[in-house]
């Protein structure tokens, strides 16, 4: 028997409709940072990432190095221009606990967040350049190639920091544009990426 709705057929004989969402990833690119000034997924003639194949796209990072000690990861869009400059509204909020178990916050940043701006945004708290120490975390990117309505995103990131504390940040928010999302640009506050992976993934 199969599953109708709305005179549509959803299920039928234990097969979905190639349409329906199944929540499956598929694994788009892999892009390892080595002294990299940026890390870019987009869309273009050589570089087929970003487009309407996939209702919503996600991006894990791991174990992200900086060269510089007590940078921030940010991230930047691109709204069909070649500039990553797309006008968002983002929140920050963190819980924090240090090693030597003396501190601990749950506290929402304002200097970390964005009002309709078009700066980068930021992901983590600083980073620490011991060998130890990196951040990793994944990001959300829903339904970037609609033009009707304003581009969602969640990212959720946990840091081992330059002052010897866990820091683990959300930050949510939406590009305020009705152009589709056509890139995604991670960089650092200062100086580059020293290592660390990107994956991205389509969400079906």
């Amino acid at each position: 028997m199969g599953v109708i709705s709305n005179g549509t057929t959803l299920l039928d004989a234990g097969a979905l409709d190639s349409g329906i969402a199944t929540g499956a990833m598929t694994l788009i690119k892999t892009i390892t940072a080595s002294s990299s000034a940026n890390v870019t997924f987009a869309h273009g003639a050589s570089s087929v990432v970003l487009n309407n194949t996939y209702a919503s796209y996600l991006i894990k990072y791991i174990n992200v190095h900086p060269s510089e000690n007590g940078e921030q990861l940010k991230i930047n869009f691109r709204d069909g221009s070649t500039a990553y400059d797309a006008t968002k509204t983002t929140t920050f909020f963190r819980a924090i606990h240090n090693e030597a178990d003396n501190d601990t916050e749950l506290a929402y940043r304002t200097a970390q967040d964005l009002q309709n701006g078009t700066g980068t945004a930021h992901l983590t708290q600083g980073l620490g350049t011991d060998g130890d120490q990196s951040a990793s975390g994944e990001l959300m990117l829903f339904a970037p190639s609609s033009t009707t309505f304003v581009k969602h995103f969640i990212a959720t990131t946990n840091t081992y920091s330059d002052d010897d504390y866990n820091y683990t940040t959300f930050v949510s928010g939406y590009c305020n544009v009705t152009a589709a999302i056509d890139g995604v640009q991670f960089t650092m506050s200062s100086g580059n990426i020293d290592s660390g992976t990107f994956k991205l993934y389509g969400i079906k």
